[in-house]
């Protein structure tokens, strides 16, 4: 009998579901894997905005992470808020003692709702440390902008910027065109191969809490299903569009709501 493939998120916790830890159990849930997390930070925040961050002592993040990798089948691993440039370091530490077959890494810096959610110098260590570890790096604009120092306001400009952020060693990057204007959203798949342009149309909706969080870990768990890479991220990226657009009718919080990760993929 063959083990049971997991998605490990390595994540900071949402106590009001819509994004991080929460996302990522409940993505994991609808696609049909097993999902097991490591904490990385504790905030405060809802459908309004944050208003604390608490990181957790990157030696209790090595010791989840350990626990979990040593005892379970973890076939993919998503990373995210990482609340704290010790802990950057940690995780770069543990995923080279006890590596995985895959890495996603979605460099959360900022929330939907603008707050930072990480010091800036955690940002340099990200691209240090954990950008050339990662199967596929997933930054949004904001994101790809403060790795790479590029300004970003075309799909031309996204394409450049992944292909820098290629440079610097991971195996693929998907740079998310969420931000940019117009009626279709355009992502950027950059690998050795080239680059592919991903469009589909704009879902319009205030409640978009938690997307980079459901991509990535969407991205992740159709990995331990047993899709490839490019594979996985086009039928991430269906799943989160069928996501948003469940997601427009929920009456969650007074702000922006999240996406409704109960659709099945």
């Amino acid at each position: 009998m063959s083990r049971t493939g997991v998605m490990l998120s390595i994540a900071g916790s949402d106590p009001s579901g819509g994004a991080g830890i929460q996302a990522d159990l409940k993505t994991a849930a609808a696609l049909g894997v097993y999902g097991a997390t490591v904490v990385t930070a504790l905030t405060a925040q809802n459908t309004l905005g944050v208003t604390g961050v608490h990181a957790v002592p990157a030696q209790f993040v090595a010791e989840q992470y350990e626990a979990v990798v040593t005892d379970l089948d973890v076939r993919a691993v998503k990373i995210g808020m990482l609340g704290s440039v010790e802990v950057v370091r940690t995780v770069a530490a543990m995923l080279r003692e006890h590596p995985v077959p895959v890495v996603v890494l979605d460099p959360v810096m900022v929330a939907t709702s603008g707050d930072r959610l990480v010091p800036e110098e955690a940002a340099a260590a990200i691209r240090d440390l954990l950008v050339p570890l990662a199967s596929l790096v997933t930054p949004n604009v904001p994101e790809a902008e403060v790795l790479t120092g590029l300004g970003i306001g075309s799909a031309d400009d996204l394409e450049h910027a992944g292909r820098a952020l290629l440079a610097l060693g991971p195996g693929a990057v998907l740079a998310k065109g969420g931000h940019l204007d117009g009626d279709r959203c355009i992502d950027v798949l950059v690998t050795a191969d080239g680059a592919v342009r991903l469009e589909s149309p704009r879902v319009h909706t205030p409640h978009t809490h938690g997307t980079g969080c459901t991509l990535s870990s969407a991205i992740a768990s159709y990995v331990v299903r047993g899709h490839d890479l490019p594979d996985a991220v086009t039928s991430a990226k269906d799943y989160l569009s069928r996501a948003l657009l469940a997601g427009a009718s929920l009456e969650l919080g007074q702000g922006s709501g999240p996406v409704d990760h109960r659709v099945r993929g």
